[in-house]
């Protein structure tokens, strides 16, 4: 197997790990100290405050490529058996079921675009004049038809 395919395995794994961290921390099987844990694990990890800041050179992400793996592998190993396999079996439910919507990066792309493009005209006199000229031309020419 080649680098990027064990990287690419590897961050499905981690995904589909972080997804039954969620599950076991709403199983009522799950002990109380382990869902404090779990929550523990995934505020951290959500947190935009970190032990190591990410601006210092190389130490700044070690936390987060050390931490966070190991924080979760520690919530996995101390899980029931039985809490674990129901819960990894719906992440994996979850994360194989069809999802829509991957047609919709073009129209956010679009929308985004016209957003700007309002902005502009909002912000600039000259834009807004232009657009006033622009559009409103037409508007009387089909008025004065009828």
């Amino acid at each position: 197997m080649s680098f990027l395919a064990t990287v690419r395995c590897w961050a499905h794994q981690l995904k589909r790990d972080v997804v039954t961290v969620y599950f076991a921390a709403r199983h009522p099987a799950t002990p109380y100290w382990l869902r404090l844990l779990a929550l523990l694990v995934a505020a951290y990890a959500l947190s935009p405050i970190d032990l190591i800041p990410d601006f210092v050179p190389l130490l700044g992400y070690v936390d987060d490529l050390l931490l966070l793996p190991l924080g979760l592998l520690l919530v996995l190993r101390c899980l029931p058996p039985a809490v674990l396999a129901a819960c990894r079996a719906q992440a994996a439910a979850l994360l194989t079921r069809p999802r829509s919507g991957g047609d919709r990066w073009p129209v956010a792309v679009r929308r985004a675009g016209a957003g700007v493009v309002r902005l502009a005209a909002l912000s600039f006199p000259s834009a807004q004049l232009f657009l006033t000229a622009a559009f409103s031309a037409p508007v009387r020419a089909r008025r004065s038809r009828r």
